[in-house]
């Protein structure tokens, strides 16, 4: 089979689309058969068999069963023989704290082997949490697997999907971490242009419409639609329906990676993600959508999701079962502890608790750029996340322009006056040079981000001074 994407769909994927049905009372969307992801496979992805042990582990779980199959450790030689832990009341966090225990039954689960998607019943909980959050359902085409944090299930994602050197579409700039993955496949990546409304979908449509018609066009294309890392912004609701469009009108998936989504505080309402506004699409299908908790209940727990296409959820799972076998069955059953402890309300009231703390950080850190380097630096304000994103301005004493590139004053001058920024060009994939500057703002408390940003107008000044 072809390795390219066609960009229209064979009249036999259409016939063979699903045909509508009702869910909860409302109309399904018709989702596209597993057949159509072929030509989206990588050949590391094709080329991948199934554990002999870890594919039959469901069927432990049949009832009546009983199971001579894996080689795991008996319970009861574990050292661990309980785990307490306190959460804060979602209800009022300030003030209340809930004494947490996993029982014997949850602990035993927590310290075993576990199915390689994720705990079943956490399964369970994510599909209920899509359907609040995304207004999706099950049976919409679509299932959930977990991951070690999203990074992972990013990492699985780009193999499954993505063969040694073709092309791929990069919203730019980009989260920094996901560059080396496509590095490490030698991909040509594609940078589109962002703004202040996110990634702007008439250069996506000007780089795929002037496609060399020699040349396969990409298969995916990765974004961060909320609070992108590093400019802060989020993709209006105009350029999403217009990235769909271009979506089904190209044939490439959207990588939606949204480990903001819960750090959302823009004044205006939050937009839908991609993967709630396919629903509305003629089919659905091409959304590949990856979640994290680590934004909002620990980094340290590594505990992402990942909902997609069973096809390419499939695929993901093959090479868990090779790399890593499973997330952590911990890491699950504490994180699983405390959701239906708290319940889809009260995980939903932590998430507006965390936004708003967010949301606060920001007003300190932009209200110390004022003081400091309204002269010197210009930015828009973000909407998400925990990034301001800052352009330099000025001319240096020879002549120069600052709006060339940032780099050496902020890995060089910031750095020698006691200051640490990363320069724009690190999150761009071509590594061209940029005059934009990324500033975290998640941690400081608002006296150490006056300092730094003091420290920070200085050595800005003293690089003008000493270019002369």
């Amino acid at each position: 089979m072809s390795d390219t994407v066609s960009t229209g769909q064979p009249d036999t994927i259409l016939k063979s689309v699903s045909s509508e049905n009702s869910i909860n009372g409302q109309r399904a969307p018709k989702t596209l058969p597993g057949e159509f992801y072929e030509q989206y496979l990588s050949r590391a992805a094709k080329n991948r068999q199934p554990d002999a042990i870890r594919s039959l582990l469901p069927l432990e779980h049949t009832p009546g069963v009983i199971s001579l199959l894996a080689g795991k450790p008996n319970t009861s030689t574990f050292p661990i023989s309980s785990l307490q832990f306190t959460t804060r009341d979602p209800a009022s966090p300030s003030s209340n704290e809930i004494q947490l225990q996993l029982s014997p039954q949850e602990l035993a689960v927590g310290l075993q082997y576990s199915l390689t998607r994720g705990l079943p019943d956490l399964q369970e909980w994510i599909h209920g949490l899509q359907a609040i959050s995304h207004k999706r359902e099950k049976g919409e085409g679509w299932t959930v697997a977990i991951g070690a944090g999203s990074q992972d299930l990013i990492y699985k994602a780009v193999t499954a999907l993505v063969n040694p050197g073709e092309a791929v579409l990069i919203e730019a700039p980009v989260y920094a971490g996901v560059l080396p993955i496509f590095q490490s496949l030698d991909c040509d990546m594609i940078e589109v242009e962002t703004d202040a409304q996110g990634i702007r979908s008439d250069s996506l449509r000007a780089t795929l419409e002037s496609w060399p018609a020699a040349k396969p066009k990409p298969k995916v294309l990765y974004t961060v639609p909320y609070g992108c890392n590093p400019t802060g912004m989020t993709a209006s609701l105009e350029r999403r329906l217009e990235v769909l469009a271009l979506s089904r009108e190209h044939g490439f998936l959207i990588l939606e990676d949204d480990p903001y989504y819960y750090l959302y505080y823009g004044s205006a309402p939050r937009p839908p993600s991609y993967f709630q506004l396919e629903r509305e699409q003629p089919d659905v299908g091409r959304v590949v959508r990856f979640d994290s908790l680590s934004k909002v209940l620990s980094s340290g727990i590594r505990v992402g999701f990942v909902s997609a296409p069973e096809v390419i959820v499939r695929a993901m799972e093959l090479h868990t079962m090779m790399a890593n076998l499973q997330p952590s069955s911990l890491s699950q059953a504490i994180a699983l502890k405390l959701l239906r402890t708290w319940g889809y309300a009260g995980f939903r009231a932590h998430t507006e608790h965390v936004s708003q703390f967010y949301r606060e950080k920001r007003d300190v850190f932009e209200a110390a750029l004022r003081r400091h380097l309204a002269d010197l630096v210009e930015w828009t304000t973000p909407e998400a996340g925990m990034f301001v994103w800052f352009k330099l301005l000025g001319t240096a004493a020879d002549g120069s322009t600052l709006e060339n590139d940032s780099e050496s004053i902020i890995r060089t001058k910031a750095f020698e006056h006691g200051v640490l920024a990363l320069p724009g060009t690190v999150f761009l994939p071509s590594g061209r040079k940029t005059a934009y500057v990324r500033a975290a703002f998640s941690l400081l408390p608002p006296e150490d981000v006056d300092e730094a940003l003091k420290r920070l107008r200085v050595a800005i000044l003293d690089a003008r001074a000493s270019s002369a």
